[in-house]
């Protein structure tokens, strides 16, 4: 409300290009849109934003669901970004009256982590690929093939609530947002790909993205999809 009252230019633009011209392009569901719009306010730490986004969504999304968004995205925009969003999280939750803790969705232990989240990056991009990059490790370098196996993605792609749609989705929507991640975003295609997102929901996706990322970042991830 101040920004439409002091800056009514801006608000006008900016309003009929986010929440009109471009939802006549996009098909995704306004579950999915949500998952896209808190996956890009996570990765760019727009805390008022975010705040809005998680209230906003608790009209689609469960409250464990919007967790797992955030549970997703720390591995790829590290603890520095998102350790106050778990606070603004909360907060947003106990406000709409969200018992908390939210009931644990881990479903692996310290002993199989690491085999679990192997498994998964083997059913996302391919026995061959994750075979390579291991063997292909530069000597004393192996403990980061080790690292996304375990933490990436044993510690939280094996979590329940969200499926393997909404994770691969919410991180190629992260990793456009970083920006300069062209060569995981391609992996990340590929995932998307592997796991039943096609061609089409990741354009709309990108659709939902660019009033928040800019065009920059659009066009370097909509040349990246077109490659496929």
């Amino acid at each position: 409300m101040k920004l439409k009252k002091n800056d009514p230019d801006f608000f006008e633009i900016f309003n009929n290009f986010n929440n009109k011209e471009i939802l006549e392009y996009v098909s995704i569901s306004k579950r999915t849109r949500f998952i896209i719009t808190l996956a890009t306010l996570i990765t760019n730490t727009s805390k008022e934003k975010y705040a809005i986004a998680v209230r906003d969504a608790l009209e689609v999304l469960s409250p464990v669901e919007i967790k797992e968004v955030l549970y997703q995205s720390v591995a790829y925009v590290g603890l520095g970004k998102t350790f106050e969003l778990f606070e603004i999280t909360n907060d947003v939750l106990i406000e709409n009256a969200i018992q908390l803790p939210l009931e644990s969705k881990s479903t692996v232990a310290r002993e199989n982590r690491h085999e679990k989240g192997l498994e998964i990056q083997k059913k996302y991009f391919g026995d061959d690929m994750i075979q390579s990059m291991i063997d292909n490790a530069p000597e004393g370098q192996e403990r980061f093939n080790d690292f996304l196996a375990g933490y990436c993605f044993g510690d939280f792609y094996t979590r329940d609530a969200l499926s393997d749609q909404d994770r691969e989705l919410a991180t190629f929507c992260i990793l456009a947002t970083l920006g300069g991640c062209e060569n995981q975003l391609r992996g990340h295609v590929l995932g998307n790909f592997n796991v039943g997102n096609d061609k089409e929901v990741l354009i709309d996706a990108l659709t939902i993205l660019l009033p928040y990322i800019g065009f920059p970042r659009t066009l370097n991830a909509l040349a990246i999809i077109n490659e496929y």
